[in-house]
């Protein structure tokens, strides 16, 4: 564990830009300017259709949950949590090039922090797929409540139960606005005979379109799936995101974009937990509960109408080190069982990082 190792901004690199960088919770995106995604194209032997627009994302090791960015007494992020996400990430786009499915944005690893990306326009959507009752879908469930996300679900269900079959249940990524039963907030459930109904709102080209990223969802979640079986592991649920990009062959088409099958956007559990009836999370989750467990008020994290109050108790409140030391075994522990091997630790990022983009990549100005 070491503080100084740790890169928490990644949004202020001298990198030459088409627009505003983009500051996520986790990654900052720098969109290249036009003339730059056509040389590294070349350079790079990207296969990709001439015009295509690329883009820098650099990972930090921030910790967001429940929507806000979280501090330790010791760390301002987790050490090791951003380059074992990318590596992670990146070996299942790697699995799912080898199974030939649709494409995905990432193009290049040069750095364990820094991905070359295709850019594409994202789709207003948050795939998730479920394969257990657990979370935010046991809690409503546990309320009474059985049609959820417009979806019916049988009574006599029980916590941590697989279901019978893969769950979708999207909800929106951003506002959208005018929409019939879809409320205009962000991470608002979505029924699926909504999202059919109004494909278009959410940045979908066709209802077919539809199909083809319901398709790519439960292909992308089974591949993971049956992989991490090997390992006596669980797939839970997990988040999939897409986008729409410039084909090769011309027109567009759908591809993944965003992380997939890491412990930040999924629930991991082993097999032999759950099969006692005692699962544990190996994943992001974990820090969430902890959390929930710490705080006086676990409402506070809970309510969406609570959000401002939540900032605020995260800006002016730093959880216990254990927490972030914790996570931060379980990272760099699903690395090594995903990969193989242990990741080497990342020594001074942001200088690591400049010199790589401006030596290869000719970006830095």
């Amino acid at each position: 564990m070491n503080s100084s190792s740790v890169l928490t901004v990644s949004d202020d690199l001298p990198i030459a830009v088409a627009r505003p960088v983009h500051s996520g919770k986790v990654r900052s995106v720098y969109f290249l300017r036009p003339e730059d995604s056509q040389r590294l194209i070349q350079e790079r032997g990207y296969e990709l259709a001439p015009h295509s627009d690329l883009a820098v994302m650099v990972i930090s090791d921030r910790l967001s949950a429940f929507d806000c960015l979280w501090r330790s007494e010791s760390f301002s992020g987790v050490p090791g949590k951003g380059a074992a996400l990318n590596a992670i990430a990146a070996h299942w786009f790697a699995a799912f090039d080898d199974r030939e499915l649709i494409s995905h944005h990432l193009l290049e690893m040069p750095h364990p922090m820094v991905w070359i990306v295709r850019q594409a326009q994202p789709l207003m959507i948050e795939a998730i797929a479920r394969r257990y009752i657990t979370g935010s879908l046991w809690r409503a469930y546990a309320r009474g409540e059985r049609h959820i996300g417009g979806i019916a679900l049988p009574d006599g269900l029980e916590q941590f139960q697989r279901l019978e079959s893969l769950l979708f249940t999207p909800s929106t990524k951003g506002i959208i606005r005018g929409v019939p039963e879809v409320p205009d907030t962000d991470d608002a459930p979505v029924s699926p005979d909504a999202l059919r109904s109004h494909y278009g709102a959410f940045g979908l080209q066709s209802e077919a379109q539809l199909n083809e990223c319901v398709d790519a969802l439960r292909t992308g979640f089974t591949t993971i799936e049956n992989e991490l079986s090997k390992q006596g592991e669980l797939l839970v649920d997990t988040k999939f995101e897409f986008g729409i990009a410039p084909a090769f062959a011309g027109g567009s088409e759908l591809i993944y974009m965003d992380e997939v099958g890491t412990p930040d956007s999924s629930r991991i559990w082993r097999q032999q937990d759950w099969a006692r009836g005692e699962p544990k999370e190996h994943s992001k989750e974990q820090f969430r509960e902890s959390l929930m467990s710490w705080v006086s008020d676990e409402d506070m994290l809970l309510d969406p109408t609570r959000m401002s109050e939540r900032s605020d108790y995260a800006r002016d409140n730093a959880v216990p080190d254990e927490f972030f030391e914790a996570l931060s075994e379980t990272y760099a522990a699903q690395a090594e069982r995903i990969l193989g091997k242990p990741l080497p630790a990342v020594e001074k990022p942001r200088e690591t990082v400049l010199d790589i983009l401006n030596e290869q990549f000719g970006l830095v100005v």
